[in-house]
């Protein structure tokens, strides 16, 4: 049974920094590009930042140089390290991984996300 399971959410003043989680089970993790996406209410979702399986990153302009992605293969876990966090950085944030498998048809997997609450 595959599961996407995020944890490291909560609420905390702008200028904090939280680190989420996402851990992986039921699918070869390592095969797989790994985002993180967020919704605020009554907006569009974001993707926020992306690892590729061979570790090449990328980053929304809202986050570029305050969020931070990384994966550790071993633990079949990624990461999404935030720093001096924002009021406009609240959302639920999700992680989703993607690939194409044989059929060149994508396969993609979404954990069930976690709420980030930026607030004084």
């Amino acid at each position: 049974q595959v599961q996407l399971v995020e944890s490291g959410g909560g609420t905390v003043q702008p200028g904090w920094s939280l680190r989420l989680s996402c851990a992986g089970s039921g699918f070869t993790f390592s095969n797989f590009d790994m985002d993180w996406s967020r919704q605020a209410p009554g907006k569009e979702r974001e993707l926020v930042a992306s690892i590729t399986s061979g570790g090449t990153t990328n980053y929304a302009d809202s986050v570029k140089g305050r969020f931070t992605i990384s994966r550790d293969n071993a633990k079949n876990t990624v990461y999404l390290q935030m720093n001096s966090l924002k009021p406009e950085d609240t959302a639920v944030y999700h992680c989703r991984a993607r690939r194409l498998n044989i059929y060149n048809s994508p396969q993609i997997y979404w954990g069930q996300g976690t709420q980030v609450t930026v607030s004084s």
